[in-house]
């Protein structure tokens, strides 16, 4: 049965168990929102998705404000998910059959709530792990920078540098993490199976061990004539002449 649920990014903003708060980039995101509330909109989420269920979020989004919608499934089954992008007139932009991950900027050509939905109705009982980062607006640059209209003084360049160079070590510390995060899933699965199977292994070699003393034990084991009579038909047969 279809398993559906639906979130407001705006709601999920305030709920701190559910957005990584101490990421670098969600830092960068916070002090943009609190400077430039107008302007510049964005949310980093790390969710799990369930099997066979389908998992929405929504965000309202102005007119030619240009975003940026990033997502990666971290692990889980074939590390795929189906994802689309909804616009308020219900057309589809954007549509990605079982992609691992991907990246998509648009320019809306009309103001509304816009849907983000990943689905893994295609897999039976693999839970996935999924990453996704939306951001609306484009940032403007640094407060008292970019309102005269001469030249930047070297204060201000380096000021401006230092601050495009902390936003690119974020993103680039948040790729890193989630590889990471992948490597250590995949190296542990590995590791539980190579356990599993050494189990095995050794079991069988253990169960072929012991049936190989019993039946050499059975060939050196000294028996009676009485046993001799019964199991052996050419001693049984010279006894009766």
């Amino acid at each position: 049965m279809e398993k559906s649920r639906k979130y407001s990014l705006e709601r999920l903003y305030q709920t701190s168990w559910r957005v990584s708060i101490w990421n670098p980039s969600v830092i960068a995101c916070f002090l943009l929102f609190i400077l430039l509330p107008s302007t510049v909109h964005c949310v980093e989420l790390t969710f799990e998705l369930l099997d066979n269920s389908k998992d929405c979020f929504f965000e309202n989004v102005e007119k030619g404000t240009q975003s940026t919608f990033e997502f990666q499934v971290v692990y889980g089954g074939q590390y795929d998910v189906d994802v689309h992008v909804e616009a308020p007139n219900k057309q589809i932009i954007y549509k990605e059959i079982k992609k691992q991950y991907d990246t998509f900027t648009w320019v809306p050509d009309q103001s509304g709530v816009f849907g983000f939905c990943f689905s893994n109705e295609f897999s039976t009982f693999s839970h996935k792990l999924v990453y996704f980062d939306l951001q609306v607006g484009e940032e403007r640059p640094l407060p008292g920078v970019g309102e005269h209209v001469t030249a930047m003084t070297q204060l201000e360049s380096s000021a401006q540098q230092v601050h495009e160079s902390l936003n690119q070590i974020g993103d680039y510390q948040t790729h890193h993490r989630m590889r990471e995060a992948q490597g250590r899933k995949r190296a542990e699965d590995l590791n539980e199976r190579v356990f599993w199977w050494s189990g095995i292994e050794t079991l069988a070699v253990l169960t072929i061990t012991i049936a190989q003393v019993m039946i050499l034990k059975n060939f050196f084991h000294e028996r009676k004539p009485s046993e001799m009579r019964h199991t052996n038909p050419l001693y049984a047969s010279a006894t009766k002449y």
